[in-house]
């Protein structure tokens, strides 16, 4: 799946995008940011994620969401919740949602806005289930589809944004 070009060149935005913004997003933010250090693209591509509604506005992520986190040794305690301002399509390279709703609280899809799992490999266009009413498996599963689609994301932002 191709990348919308660059706002700035040398440089590329990505928001990530959920319903309250400590759940998926925050996760998603977490696992995709080591994943870009590891490749090192972290000076290259920065990451953001928000919620479409402000409840948990300052917040840290869901207890459950952070254990799920650090017990596959990620570091989930930089995390504050922030909401989704409109002004982020204009800011960001890539705007992407975890599931229809938050597509469509954001104004739909569009060529800087998308799915996350559009960029994954094993089920592309899925949706990323909220775990926020379930038990630790739903965090599990979470934690699984975000780990598979930040690397598919990081190796396509690898391809496309180096030089050639």
């Amino acid at each position: 799946m191709m990348l919308p070009a660059p706002r700035t060149p040398g440089h590329y935005r990505i928001a990530l995008v959920c319903l309250g913004n400590i759940c998926r997003s925050p996760m998603a933010h977490v696992v995709l940011e080591r994943q870009l250090a590891e490749a090192g693209l972290a000076g290259t591509v920065a990451v953001t994620s928000s919620g479409t509604g402000g409840w948990h506005e300052g917040n840290p992520m869901d207890e459950r969401a952070a254990a799920t986190l650090s017990g596959a040794g990620y570091d989930p305690t930089r995390h504050r919740a922030r909401t989704f301002d409109q002004d982020w399509h204009d800011a960001h390279d890539l705007v992407l949602v975890m599931d229809l709703a938050n597509l469509r609280d954001v104004g739909g899809a569009g060529e800087r806005v998308r799915l996350f799992r559009d960029f994954d490999p094993v089920e592309p266009g899925g949706e990323v289930p909220d775990p926020y009413y379930g038990g630790d498996a739903g965090f599990q599963e979470v934690l699984r589809m975000v780990e598979r689609t930040s690397t598919s994301l990081v190796t396509t932002l690898r391809e496309e944004l180096s030089p050639t």
